[in-house]
């Protein structure tokens, strides 16, 4: 359960994920882990890179960033300002080193795909100044604690991914396979969420919101009859399905 933004995350919208997706007939195995309680997995990595001199205490504020850098794939690049020392600043988040080595990897749905971090990205953080680490340090530790050999996801994390193949290299965890798949948009080409006040998901339409999944991602008709339920059109789904 990704609640490692403990300020924005409430426990009973992970007991709704939950619900949704036993409804859905999507089934999780063993117990259900949440990064608010993995914590000192995150900051051993964090100490590893450290250690490494592959992290370092960053001053900057976003104003400081913005006014002093150009823009990449996701707003302003951190332009290295601290990288060789606070200059009697009090430290306010950690930060990983990129250099200008493409990253590169193969997408199993859109082929190859490569950033130039130092560029696109900058040096990025993985503890904020809220004292909170990073998505991308959290799922980086989350994937190899658990074994995670295969990724499938949205397409709107693909911009993530160099990065947290940048953080596997520096902790010398595996890479796994990816996969990202289209994501639905609203008229102004917004991914659906509660951000952008997209409708909740109705678990009582189960059946439905899996039919229209599988006709959404193009070329895996759904079976007749109408009336199937998720688990019989899952297993459909894991029979016929095409990348």
């Amino acid at each position: 359960m990704e609640d490692v933004d403990e300020p924005r995350c409430a426990q009973r919208h992970a007991d709704e994920i939950l619900r949704q997706l036993e409804a859905h007939g999507l089934i999780w195995d063993g117990e259900v882990v949440y990064q608010s309680q993995r914590k000192p997995l995150y900051q051993s990595a964090l100490d590893q890179l450290i250690e490494r001199g592959a992290a370092f205490p960053c001053a900057c504020t976003r104003r400081e960033i913005a006014d002093s850098s150009h823009l990449g794939i996701e707003g302003p690049v951190y332009p290295g300002t601290c990288r060789n020392g606070l200059n009697g600043k009090p430290a306010r988040a950690w930060r990983v080193r990129v250099n200008d080595r493409p990253v590169c990897f193969e997408d199993r749905l859109l082929g190859q795909q490569c950033q130039q971090l130092e560029y696109d990205i900058g040096d990025f953080i993985v503890k904020r100044a809220d004292g909170l680490f990073a998505y991308q340090l959290a799922v980086v530790v989350d994937d190899f604690a658990q074994s995670i050999t295969h990724v499938v996801r949205g397409a709107d994390l693909l911009a993530s991914t160099s990065r947290q193949i940048h953080l596997q290299n520096l902790l010398h965890y595996p890479t796994p396979a990816y996969l990202h798949l289209p994501v639905v948009l609203n008229e102004a080409g917004q991914k659906l969420s509660k951000q952008t006040l997209a409708p909740a998901l109705d678990s009582a339409s189960a059946s439905n919101n899996l039919r229209q999944a599988l006709e959404f991602l193009g070329s895996q008709p759904p079976p007749a009859p109408v009336s199937a339920t998720p688990a019989e059109l899952l297993a459909w789904g894991i029979q016929h399905w095409r990348r």
